[in-house]
């Protein structure tokens, strides 16, 4: 099988054919040299898509502290979540911490 024989064949004649052949060097190109390649493309497709994920999750995370501000703008309810949370009291009043056995074990494993 010689070069003349080689010649011959339709798909030689095609694949040299200069036009097939710059196109496949600029699609081989575009796909991965480039600055702006298909790879590059995907990556940041992909960041696209976790970014969208994150912003979904702080918009839920904005609306559950929205609630809580609506509740803490009630006297009651911020001074129930002073004395629960951080163990504030009022003047001449006493706190008694009580912890059962239970809470104390997950406290230790902790």
């Amino acid at each position: 099988m010689g070069l003349k024989s080689l010649r011959q064949k339709k798909w030689f004649k095609v694949m040299t054919n200069t036009y097939v052949l710059v196109l496949t060097i600029f699609v081989i190109w575009m796909a991965f040299f480039d600055t702006n390649s298909l790879l590059i493309h995907m990556e940041l497709r992909n960041e696209i898509k976790k970014l969208e994920k994150q912003k979904d999750f702080l918009k839920g995370e904005i609306e559950k502290d929205r609630e809580v501000l609506k509740k803490m703008s009630d006297e009651k309810e911020l001074e129930k979540l002073a004395r629960e949370k951080y163990y504030m009291k009022k003047d001449k009043e006493e706190i008694f911490l009580i912890e059962y056995e239970d809470s104390l074990k997950q406290k230790q494993d902790e």
